[in-house]
């Protein structure tokens, strides 16, 4: 695993759509880590800048809207329909997105979200298959809040400590999209990460793979906040304020590795 280097700021302007021409593919991989070592589920023992210690024993989180900027200043939107994924540490090729249907070119940086647009989180459900199925492989981890307030965009779980005095364990469950009646806070989060001084080219042959790494300990020490598992050993939909702190963290949770 090579330095872990980070480049990651907002979107500013609405730069101009890449022209029709050629296709081909990109791929994204998103590489699961806790500061400067590989994540490893059940098995490792991390400490936050709190210094609490803490194992992981699950980590998902979606990622979606992806965007890809060209070095001419123009950008590749991929359609909707095929811009959601659900990356799982426990399932290895969940970590790797391909998009299809790229336009030919040289391209130095990534757009997506963090969770799931309102739009989606309220659309119909036959217009949401695939990972966004709300009855299907998702029911089983648990990634959707059937109570009606849609997606959990990223869930951290683990055991420390410091965690629930009764079984030691902690949980990070992480959603709302600002609300389907009754306005919610929104914590889906939008990042860009440039490609360091790399370019991604995409031709008709070549399937360029960009390497990324998703730092947890981000979402205790994001720069918002410092969570700390005594205080917090569970965060979910009814704690709107401090789950809004965690996504705040998240959001500076991806970085750049290589291009290969």
């Amino acid at each position: 695993m090579g330095t872990v280097s980070s480049l990651l700021f907002s979107c500013t302007s609405d730069p101009a759509p890449v022209p029709k021409g050629d296709t081909g593919s990109i791929r994204v991989e998103f590489d699961n880590v806790v500061g400067d070592q590989n994540l490893v589920l059940k098995g490792v023992k991390y400490y936050n800048q709190s210094g609490e210690d803490y194992v992981v024993t699950k980590f998902n989180y979606f990622v979606s809207n992806f965007r890809f900027y060209r070095t001419d200043g123009t950008v590749y939107t991929v359609p909707q329909d095929s811009s959601y994924f659900l990356v799982r540490e426990d399932i290895r090729s969940s970590q790797f997105v391909t998009i299809p249907g790229v336009p030919v070119g040289d391209y130095d940086h990534v757009e997506f979200m963090i969770g799931v647009d309102s739009l989606r989180n309220t659309m119909p459900l036959e217009k949401r298959k695939g990972v966004l199925d709300p009855g299907g492989s998702m029911m089983e981890d648990g990634m959707y809040w059937a109570w009606n307030s849609g997606y959990i965009f990223v869930k951290l779980e683990g055991i420390s400590s410091h965690g629930n005095p009764v079984n030691d364990k902690f949980y990070y469950h992480i959603g709302l999209f600002g609300g389907y009646d009754a306005r919610t806070v929104n914590n889906t989060r939008t990042v860009k990460v440039k490609f360091g001084n790399d370019i991604a080219t995409v031709t008709t042959g070549n399937i360029p793979e960009v390497h990324l790494f998703a730092d947890v300990s981000k979402v205790f020490d994001g720069g918002s906040t410092n969570l700390k598992i005594s205080e917090f050993n569970s965060v979910m939909g009814g704690q709107p304020e401090k789950s809004q702190e965690i996504a705040n963290n998240y959001q500076h949770m991806f970085t750049y590795d290589h291009v290969h």
